[in-house]
């Protein structure tokens, strides 16, 4: 018996080339997808660090009540590195992050470190959240107002937490949106 070598229909190399084709478009996809979450994950784990992107002048300007009488303004804490925290009582990450930040604060102020909380929420709420957790670093009272202020240093959803990193040089050196962990406070205590 004698083999025939039959052609492939045109039909058969058709569906040959869609079916490459999908894989093509699938493993690009693929590609696509894993970026896209590789870069939102840098950029919540605050790789996205602007590196001394200047802190706009009227910024340096602003000042918020605090908690138990009298101001906070934020060029007061000007010319020495300054861990800016976005936080709210409402907020569970917020509340997890603080005893970490205030433990960073007492081991690192010896060494010009400076840290400034920013309260998003009700003078009331944070006033009665303090009697119970104490925090040794001061806060201000920015309300929802301060939500503005986060997208104009780098967090475009407003969400919470959000912490930046200003440098003694008044520059923007680190980020994080979303809920600090002790490396993330390691790695900007050598920022200065």
């Amino acid at each position: 018996m004698t083999e025939t070598h039959i052609p492939p229909s045109d039909a058969v190399q058709s569906g040959v080339a869609q079916t490459v084709s999908r894989r093509w478009l699938l493993a690009g996809a693929g590609l696509v997808a894993a970026a896209t979450g590789a870069g939102l994950a840098f950029w919540r784990s605050g790789g996205m660090r602007a590196a001394d992107a200047e802190v706009p002048p009227d910024v340096w300007a602003m000042q918020w009540d605090a908690p138990h009488g009298g101001k906070v303004t934020l060029s007061d804490f000007r010319g020495k590195p300054l861990l800016l925290n976005f936080w709210a009582t409402w907020c569970p990450p917020c509340v997890e992050e603080l005893p970490l930040i205030n433990d960073f604060y007492g081991k690192n102020k010896a060494n010009g470190w400076q840290v400034l909380g920013l309260a998003i929420d009700k003078p009331s709420a944070v006033q009665s959240f303090l009697q119970h957790i104490p925090i040794d670093f001061p806060i201000g009272l920015a309300g929802l107002s301060g939500s503005e202020l986060t997208k104009t240093l780098g967090n475009p959803t407003e969400s919470l937490p959000f912490s930046v990193v200003i440098g003694s040089a008044g520059g923007v050196v680190g980020r994080k949106l979303g809920r600090l962990n002790r490396q993330d406070l390691d790695l900007w205590a050598q920022l200065k």
